[in-house]
Protein backbone atom coordinates (compact mmCIF):
# COMPACT_ATOMS: atom_id res chain seq x y z
CA UNK A 1 0.00 0.00 0.00
CA UNK A 2 1.39 3.23 -0.93
CA UNK A 3 0.39 6.43 1.30
CA UNK A 4 1.31 9.69 1.31
CA UNK A 5 2.24 12.10 4.06
CA UNK A 6 2.81 15.96 3.90
CA UNK A 7 2.82 18.66 6.39
CA UNK A 8 1.79 22.21 5.55
CA UNK A 9 2.43 25.73 7.56
CA UNK A 10 -1.07 27.44 5.93
CA UNK A 11 -0.47 30.75 7.70
CA UNK A 12 -4.05 30.53 9.84
CA UNK A 13 -7.30 29.37 7.15
CA UNK A 14 -9.79 32.03 7.47
CA UNK A 15 -8.40 34.95 10.13
CA UNK A 16 -4.86 35.94 11.13
CA UNK A 17 -3.59 38.55 13.50
CA UNK A 18 -3.36 41.68 11.60
CA UNK A 19 0.01 42.86 12.50
CA UNK A 20 1.41 39.64 10.48
CA UNK A 21 0.29 41.77 7.15
CA UNK A 22 2.36 44.60 8.05
CA UNK A 23 4.74 44.93 4.91
CA UNK A 24 7.37 46.48 7.55
CA UNK A 25 9.29 43.91 8.93
CA UNK A 26 11.12 46.06 11.26
CA UNK A 27 7.33 47.25 12.73
CA UNK A 28 5.68 43.82 12.66
CA UNK A 29 8.79 42.55 15.03
CA UNK A 30 8.46 45.87 17.26
CA UNK A 31 4.41 44.67 17.66
CA UNK A 32 4.40 41.47 18.49
CA UNK A 33 7.82 41.86 20.81
CA UNK A 34 5.59 44.46 22.79
CA UNK A 35 2.91 42.26 22.79
CA UNK A 36 4.83 39.11 23.74
CA UNK A 37 6.08 42.27 26.93
CA UNK A 38 2.89 43.12 27.46
CA UNK A 39 1.37 39.31 27.70
CA UNK A 40 4.70 38.52 30.28
CA UNK A 41 4.09 41.55 32.82
CA UNK A 42 0.40 40.63 33.03
CA UNK A 43 1.10 37.42 34.34
CA UNK A 44 2.96 38.91 36.91
CA UNK A 45 1.38 37.90 40.10
CA UNK A 46 1.89 41.15 41.53
CA UNK A 47 2.88 44.26 40.24
CA UNK A 48 5.65 46.32 41.13
CA UNK A 49 5.17 50.65 40.09
CA UNK A 50 7.50 49.79 37.09
CA UNK A 51 5.58 46.98 35.81
CA UNK A 52 2.17 49.11 36.00
CA UNK A 53 4.02 52.16 34.35
CA UNK A 54 5.23 50.17 31.29
CA UNK A 55 2.09 48.50 31.23
CA UNK A 56 0.29 51.50 31.06
CA UNK A 57 3.28 52.93 28.42
CA UNK A 58 2.28 49.85 25.88
CA UNK A 59 -1.54 50.00 26.31
CA UNK A 60 -1.62 54.03 25.68
CA UNK A 61 1.21 53.32 22.83
CA UNK A 62 -0.33 50.91 20.70
CA UNK A 63 -3.93 52.39 20.98
CA UNK A 64 -4.91 49.06 23.07
CA UNK A 65 -7.39 51.05 24.95
CA UNK A 66 -8.93 53.10 22.33
CA UNK A 67 -12.33 50.96 21.66
CA UNK A 68 -12.74 53.09 18.47
CA UNK A 69 -10.02 52.19 16.69
CA UNK A 70 -11.06 48.83 15.72
CA UNK A 71 -8.84 47.17 13.58
CA UNK A 72 -6.39 49.65 13.26
CA UNK A 73 -5.29 48.73 16.84
CA UNK A 74 -2.69 45.89 16.35
CA UNK A 75 -3.97 44.56 20.19
CA UNK A 76 -5.95 45.09 22.78
CA UNK A 77 -6.67 44.15 26.55
CA UNK A 78 -9.90 42.36 26.79
CA UNK A 79 -12.22 43.38 30.21
CA UNK A 80 -15.53 41.33 30.58
CA UNK A 81 -17.81 43.37 31.69
CA UNK A 82 -18.90 43.29 35.44
CA UNK A 83 -15.20 42.13 35.85
CA UNK A 84 -12.57 43.76 38.18
CA UNK A 85 -11.06 45.86 35.63
CA UNK A 86 -7.30 45.86 35.00
CA UNK A 87 -7.14 49.88 33.89
CA UNK A 88 -9.24 52.69 33.83
CA UNK A 89 -8.82 55.57 31.65
CA UNK A 90 -9.17 59.61 32.30
CA UNK A 91 -8.66 61.17 28.69
CA UNK A 92 -7.86 64.33 30.01
CA UNK A 93 -5.39 62.73 32.29
CA UNK A 94 -1.52 61.81 31.69
CA UNK A 95 -0.91 58.98 31.25
CA UNK A 96 -4.15 58.94 30.13
CA UNK A 97 -4.43 54.66 31.39
CA UNK A 98 -4.19 53.59 35.24
CA UNK A 99 -3.31 50.28 36.11
CA UNK A 100 -5.78 49.36 38.93
CA UNK A 101 -5.20 45.65 39.30
CA UNK A 102 -2.83 44.57 42.19
CA UNK A 103 -1.43 41.48 39.98
CA UNK A 104 -2.82 39.00 37.59
CA UNK A 105 -5.47 37.19 39.88
CA UNK A 106 -7.22 40.61 40.70
CA UNK A 107 -8.75 41.57 37.30
CA UNK A 108 -10.63 39.15 35.08
CA UNK A 109 -9.33 39.61 31.05
CA UNK A 110 -6.70 38.93 28.94
CA UNK A 111 -4.49 40.53 25.83
CA UNK A 112 -5.20 39.60 22.15
CA UNK A 113 -3.86 40.58 18.93
CA UNK A 114 -6.59 42.27 16.62
CA UNK A 115 -7.69 39.92 13.78
CA UNK A 116 -8.34 40.35 9.85
CA UNK A 117 -10.24 38.04 8.12
CA UNK A 118 -8.07 36.97 5.33
CA UNK A 119 -9.08 37.13 1.52
CA UNK A 120 -11.35 34.79 0.13
CA UNK A 121 -8.90 33.88 -2.85
CA UNK A 122 -6.16 33.55 -0.14
CA UNK A 123 -8.00 31.09 1.46
CA UNK A 124 -9.26 28.96 -1.87
CA UNK A 125 -5.41 28.68 -2.77
CA UNK A 126 -4.58 27.20 0.26
CA UNK A 127 -6.68 24.80 -0.09
CA UNK A 128 -5.66 24.44 -3.87
CA UNK A 129 -2.00 23.40 -2.32
CA UNK A 130 -3.34 21.21 -0.12
CA UNK A 131 -5.43 19.47 -3.16
CA UNK A 132 -2.42 19.94 -5.17
CA UNK A 133 -0.59 17.72 -2.87
CA UNK A 134 -3.37 15.20 -2.09
CA UNK A 135 -2.01 13.75 0.72
CA UNK A 136 -3.59 10.68 2.45
CA UNK A 137 -1.90 12.07 6.04
CA UNK A 138 -1.63 15.87 6.60
CA UNK A 139 -0.07 17.55 9.60
CA UNK A 140 -1.75 21.45 9.16
CA UNK A 141 0.42 24.28 11.54
CA UNK A 142 -0.88 27.62 11.95
CA UNK A 143 -4.92 26.58 11.87
CA UNK A 144 -6.69 28.94 14.53
CA UNK A 145 -9.41 26.24 16.13
CA UNK A 146 -10.63 22.64 15.33
CA UNK A 147 -14.18 24.32 14.18
CA UNK A 148 -12.29 25.91 11.97
CA UNK A 149 -10.01 23.24 10.48
CA UNK A 150 -13.33 21.08 9.85
CA UNK A 151 -14.95 24.35 8.32
CA UNK A 152 -12.05 24.61 6.20
CA UNK A 153 -12.05 20.68 5.26
CA UNK A 154 -16.02 20.38 4.44
CA UNK A 155 -16.63 24.11 3.58
CA UNK A 156 -13.83 25.00 0.87
CA UNK A 157 -11.92 22.22 0.76
CA UNK A 158 -14.89 19.96 0.18
CA UNK A 159 -17.25 22.39 -1.24
CA UNK A 160 -15.78 25.31 -3.37
CA UNK A 161 -12.42 23.64 -4.65
CA UNK A 162 -14.36 20.34 -4.90
CA UNK A 163 -11.56 18.18 -3.39
CA UNK A 164 -13.29 15.19 -1.63
CA UNK A 165 -13.17 16.62 2.21
CA UNK A 166 -11.07 14.44 4.57
CA UNK A 167 -13.01 11.93 6.98
CA UNK A 168 -10.57 12.87 10.09
CA UNK A 169 -9.66 16.14 11.81
CA UNK A 170 -8.54 16.89 14.82
CA UNK A 171 -6.55 19.85 16.53
CA UNK A 172 -5.55 20.61 19.92
CA UNK A 173 -5.61 24.40 20.73
CA UNK A 174 -1.97 25.46 22.38
CA UNK A 175 -0.65 27.74 24.46
CA UNK A 176 0.11 30.32 22.06
CA UNK A 177 -2.27 33.46 22.24
CA UNK A 178 -2.22 34.12 18.30
CA UNK A 179 -4.54 31.17 17.89
CA UNK A 180 -2.15 29.28 15.61
CA UNK A 181 -2.07 25.24 16.39
CA UNK A 182 -1.28 22.64 14.84
CA UNK A 183 -3.81 19.82 13.51
CA UNK A 184 -4.40 16.89 11.37
CA UNK A 185 -6.42 15.84 8.10
CA UNK A 186 -6.50 12.12 7.20
CA UNK A 187 -7.96 9.70 5.26
CA UNK A 188 -6.77 6.98 7.92
CA UNK A 189 -8.98 6.89 11.16
CA UNK A 190 -7.52 8.69 14.13
CA UNK A 191 -7.53 7.01 16.73
CA UNK A 192 -6.07 8.70 19.81
CA UNK A 193 -4.11 12.01 20.38
CA UNK A 194 -1.59 12.84 23.28
CA UNK A 195 -1.43 16.36 24.18
CA UNK A 196 1.98 17.52 25.75
CA UNK A 197 0.99 21.11 26.36
CA UNK A 198 1.86 21.34 30.08
CA UNK A 199 5.03 20.04 29.80
CA UNK A 200 7.87 21.98 31.56
CA UNK A 201 10.52 23.44 30.63
CA UNK A 202 14.00 24.16 32.79
CA UNK A 203 11.88 27.79 34.11
CA UNK A 204 9.01 25.66 34.70
CA UNK A 205 7.00 27.49 31.93
CA UNK A 206 5.79 24.92 29.03
CA UNK A 207 8.00 24.25 26.74
CA UNK A 208 5.70 24.21 23.88
CA UNK A 209 4.13 27.47 22.43
CA UNK A 210 1.87 25.35 20.16
CA UNK A 211 1.96 21.66 22.03
CA UNK A 212 3.93 18.78 20.47
CA UNK A 213 0.56 16.69 20.06
CA UNK A 214 0.95 12.68 19.33
CA UNK A 215 -1.59 11.59 16.84
CA UNK A 216 -2.48 7.88 16.40
CA UNK A 217 -3.11 7.41 13.09
CA UNK A 218 -4.09 3.50 12.09
CA UNK A 219 -2.56 2.59 8.51
CA UNK A 220 -3.33 -0.90 7.63
CA UNK A 221 -4.42 -2.22 11.08
CA UNK A 222 -1.43 -1.05 13.08
CA UNK A 223 -0.47 2.27 14.80
CA UNK A 224 1.46 5.52 12.79
CA UNK A 225 2.25 8.13 14.86
CA UNK A 226 2.97 11.40 13.80
CA UNK A 227 4.15 14.34 16.07
CA UNK A 228 3.45 17.74 15.42
CA UNK A 229 5.35 20.51 15.60
CA UNK A 230 5.62 24.45 15.15
CA UNK A 231 9.03 25.97 17.08
CA UNK A 232 9.45 29.18 18.81
CA UNK A 233 10.13 31.58 15.47
CA UNK A 234 13.51 33.09 14.57
CA UNK A 235 11.72 36.57 13.88
CA UNK A 236 10.29 38.07 17.03
CA UNK A 237 12.27 38.69 20.86
CA UNK A 238 15.87 37.95 21.30
CA UNK A 239 17.94 35.67 19.47
CA UNK A 240 19.51 34.12 22.37
CA UNK A 241 16.47 33.25 23.87
CA UNK A 242 14.67 32.04 20.56
CA UNK A 243 17.65 29.73 20.21
CA UNK A 244 17.50 27.88 23.74
CA UNK A 245 13.90 27.65 23.18
CA UNK A 246 14.20 25.79 19.87
CA UNK A 247 16.72 23.86 21.43
CA UNK A 248 14.45 23.03 24.71
CA UNK A 249 11.89 22.23 21.85
CA UNK A 250 13.90 19.82 20.55
CA UNK A 251 15.28 17.96 23.35
CA UNK A 252 11.57 17.52 24.79
CA UNK A 253 10.43 15.93 21.37
CA UNK A 254 13.26 14.15 20.98
CA UNK A 255 12.09 12.54 24.01
CA UNK A 256 8.66 12.27 23.17
CA UNK A 257 10.24 10.32 19.63
CA UNK A 258 11.84 7.65 21.81
CA UNK A 259 8.80 7.13 24.26
CA UNK A 260 6.93 6.72 21.08
CA UNK A 261 9.06 4.06 19.48
CA UNK A 262 8.47 1.78 21.95
CA UNK A 263 5.14 1.78 20.97
CA UNK A 264 5.50 1.41 17.41
CA UNK A 265 8.22 1.54 14.78
CA UNK A 266 6.23 4.09 12.73
CA UNK A 267 7.01 7.65 14.00
CA UNK A 268 7.12 10.49 12.03
CA UNK A 269 7.94 14.06 13.38
CA UNK A 270 6.48 16.24 11.39
CA UNK A 271 6.22 20.54 11.00
CA UNK A 272 7.45 23.86 10.96
CA UNK A 273 10.45 23.74 12.99
CA UNK A 274 12.02 27.49 12.40
CA UNK A 275 15.06 26.09 11.96
CA UNK A 276 17.40 24.95 9.16
CA UNK A 277 18.77 21.26 8.68
CA UNK A 278 22.13 21.73 10.27
CA UNK A 279 20.82 24.38 13.32
CA UNK A 280 21.78 21.82 16.82
CA UNK A 281 17.94 22.03 16.86
CA UNK A 282 17.69 19.97 14.41
CA UNK A 283 20.50 17.85 15.04
CA UNK A 284 19.58 17.12 18.20
CA UNK A 285 16.38 14.99 16.14
CA UNK A 286 18.45 13.68 13.35
CA UNK A 287 21.51 12.03 16.02
CA UNK A 288 18.39 10.66 17.55
CA UNK A 289 18.23 8.18 14.28
CA UNK A 290 15.48 10.40 12.53
CA UNK A 291 15.93 11.33 8.62
CA UNK A 292 14.47 14.18 6.57
CA UNK A 293 12.46 13.98 3.81
CA UNK A 294 14.86 16.38 1.64
CA UNK A 295 17.86 14.13 1.78
CA UNK A 296 16.04 11.39 0.27
CA UNK A 297 18.03 10.70 -3.12
CA UNK A 298 14.39 10.85 -4.89
CA UNK A 299 14.42 14.91 -3.86
CA UNK A 300 17.76 15.18 -5.91
CA UNK A 301 19.26 18.44 -6.43
CA UNK A 302 16.32 20.83 -5.87
CA UNK A 303 16.03 24.06 -3.70
CA UNK A 304 17.26 23.24 -0.63
CA UNK A 305 13.91 25.50 1.36
CA UNK A 306 10.33 25.54 2.03
CA UNK A 307 9.56 29.29 3.00
CA UNK A 308 9.83 31.90 0.34
CA UNK A 309 11.86 31.47 -2.69
CA UNK A 310 13.58 28.24 -1.11
CA UNK A 311 16.66 28.84 -2.47
CA UNK A 312 19.09 29.16 0.27
CA UNK A 313 19.19 26.60 3.07
CA UNK A 314 17.94 28.98 5.91
CA UNK A 315 14.98 28.80 3.99
CA UNK A 316 14.30 25.08 5.09
CA UNK A 317 12.14 25.22 7.90
CA UNK A 318 9.50 22.72 7.22
CA UNK A 319 10.54 18.82 8.67
CA UNK A 320 9.10 15.21 7.58
CA UNK A 321 11.39 13.35 9.81
CA UNK A 322 10.73 9.21 9.76
CA UNK A 323 11.51 6.92 11.97
CA UNK A 324 14.16 3.98 10.67
CA UNK A 325 11.56 1.49 9.60
CA UNK A 326 9.52 4.22 7.82
CA UNK A 327 12.83 6.10 6.36
CA UNK A 328 13.38 2.41 4.44
CA UNK A 329 9.83 2.36 3.02
CA UNK A 330 10.36 6.21 1.11
CA UNK A 331 10.22 5.84 -2.37
CA UNK A 332 9.39 9.76 -3.51
CA UNK A 333 9.70 13.49 -1.56
CA UNK A 334 8.50 16.57 -3.40
CA UNK A 335 7.49 19.71 -2.36
CA UNK A 336 4.41 21.96 -3.88
CA UNK A 337 5.76 25.41 -3.91
CA UNK A 338 3.25 27.04 -6.34
CA UNK A 339 0.82 28.29 -3.56
CA UNK A 340 3.95 31.42 -2.57
CA UNK A 341 4.17 34.18 -4.75
CA UNK A 342 7.86 34.11 -5.69
CA UNK A 343 7.42 35.15 -9.39
CA UNK A 344 11.36 36.07 -10.09
CA UNK A 345 11.87 32.59 -9.13
CA UNK A 346 9.13 29.76 -9.33
CA UNK A 347 5.99 29.95 -11.50
CA UNK A 348 2.65 29.71 -9.13
CA UNK A 349 -1.33 28.88 -9.51
CA UNK A 350 -2.88 31.10 -11.87
CA UNK A 351 -4.76 32.48 -9.07
CA UNK A 352 -1.67 33.69 -7.18
CA UNK A 353 -1.38 37.18 -8.47
CA UNK A 354 0.21 38.49 -5.47
CA UNK A 355 1.31 38.49 -1.84
CA UNK A 356 -1.97 39.39 -0.73
CA UNK A 357 -3.25 36.54 -2.28
CA UNK A 358 -0.90 33.64 -1.97
CA UNK A 359 -1.89 30.66 -0.06
CA UNK A 360 1.32 30.98 2.09
CA UNK A 361 5.10 31.77 2.18
CA UNK A 362 5.67 28.24 3.29
CA UNK A 363 5.99 25.33 0.83
CA UNK A 364 4.15 22.00 1.54
CA UNK A 365 6.50 19.40 1.84
CA UNK A 366 5.34 15.39 1.21
CA UNK A 367 6.83 12.42 1.10
CA UNK A 368 5.56 8.70 -0.62
CA UNK A 369 6.10 5.64 1.19
CA UNK A 370 4.69 1.95 0.46
CA UNK A 371 3.84 0.16 3.55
Amino acid sequence: MSIRIATFNAENLFRRPAVFGLADDGRRKEVLDDFAELVALLDRETYQEADKARIAELIVEHGAHDTEAGGARPFLVNQPRGGAKLYTVSPDADPAVRIVAKGRSAWAGWAELVRDDIRWAAVENTARVIAEVDADILLTVEVEDRLTLDRFNSQVLGGAIGHDPYPFNLLVDGNDSRGIDVGILSRFPVTSVRSHLFDPGADGRPVFSRDCPEFEVEVGGEPLWILGNHFKSKGFGRAADNDRRRRAQAARVREIYEAALTRSPRVVVAGDLNDSLASPPVRLLLDAGLREAMTHESYGANPPGTHGTGKRDEQKLDYLLFSPQLWERVTNVGVERRGIWAPRTFPSFDTVTSKADHASDHAALFADLTL
